[in-house]
């Protein structure tokens, strides 16, 4: 049975090729030159009966990231599984602007923990929030997998609980797409990845930002400095709110593919 064949019915065939290689190599261990020298045609049959299985994930619109169980995020392996966000590049390109430290940083909406992992790694003291306890479950591992220290807390920042806490950084990728973007979006985002880490209502799209910035008033150090991903079609809006809201050096900025994606600031010394 000719499996790449049958994914090409699903992807464009240059994407069917790499989900493709991508699957034999993370599950059965078989590189390019292998697949080149027709080995998948030599797996046991038990290999065989578990390659049809996955495949037809791959067919019904499930993500390889959900398939394979793990997504590769800034050179290392993350587990991802229905319930958290898969890890996008655009994500490592905040990672990129934030940088490494040693301060206080606060990760709002961990997901997988991708982020808090990451900047864990890179010298910062991370705590890590999110609304979601599988969510939370899963960043743990990674955090534990990868040998990151990270502190994680279930916390809901539309509805944060009183607290002292003090950072020197606010990092966050909240939920930022419209509802009225759902009928744009590629079936194996809207079926299978958590809505409530992807959608904001049409008329509030800067929710959790707005949220943020609440907490922020009391809990970010002055001088201390904000990072988000956002949603290109809010560039404008955020600088505006940022700007309202007293802070500095406010910046919108683009991606590697030159799409509006990122805002930085400063909260005023």
């Amino acid at each position: 049975m000719n499996y790449l064949q049958q994914l090409q019915k699903v992807y464009p065939p240059g994407e069917a090729r790499a989900v493709w290689r991508t699957l034999m190599d993370v599950r059965f261990g078989l590189s390019h030159a292998d697949l080149l020298l027709g080995k998948d045609k030599e797996l046991s049959a038990t290999a065989q009966a578990e390659l049809e299985i996955l495949v037809a994930r791959l067919l019904d619109g499930e993500p390889i990231q959900y398939v394979l169980g793990q997504a590769d995020f800034c050179g290392r392996t993350f587990r991802v599984a229905p319930g958290v966000l898969i890890p996008r590049p655009e994500t490592a390109e905040l990672v990129q602007l934030v940088g490494s430290g040693t301060g206080r940083l606060l990760d709002v909406g961990t997901g997988s923990g991708c982020i808090a992992v990451t900047l864990a790694l890179a010298g910062w003291n991370v705590t890590a929030i999110d609304i979601s306890p599988r969510a939370l479950e899963i960043a743990r591992g990674n955090a534990e997998a990868l040998g990151a220290d990270v502190r994680f807390m279930h916390e809901d920042i539309l509805h944060p609980a009183p607290s002292d806490e003090l950072w020197d950084v606010i990092v966050s990728n909240p939920p930022y797409v419209t509802r009225s973007e759902q009928a744009g979006m590629h079936r194996n985002v809207l079926h299978y990845e958590p809505h409530e880490a992807l959608f904001v209502p049409d008329s509030d799209p800067l929710l959790f930002y707005r949220a943020v910035l609440d907490y922020a008033r009391t809990h970010l150090n002055r001088g201390g400095s904000l990072y988000f991903e956002i949603n290109s079609a809010y560039g404008l809006e955020m600088q505006q709110l940022l700007t309202e809201a007293g802070y500095t050096g406010v910046e919108i900025l683009k991606d590697s593919d030159r799409k509006v994606r990122f805002a930085k600031a400063k909260k005023a010394s």
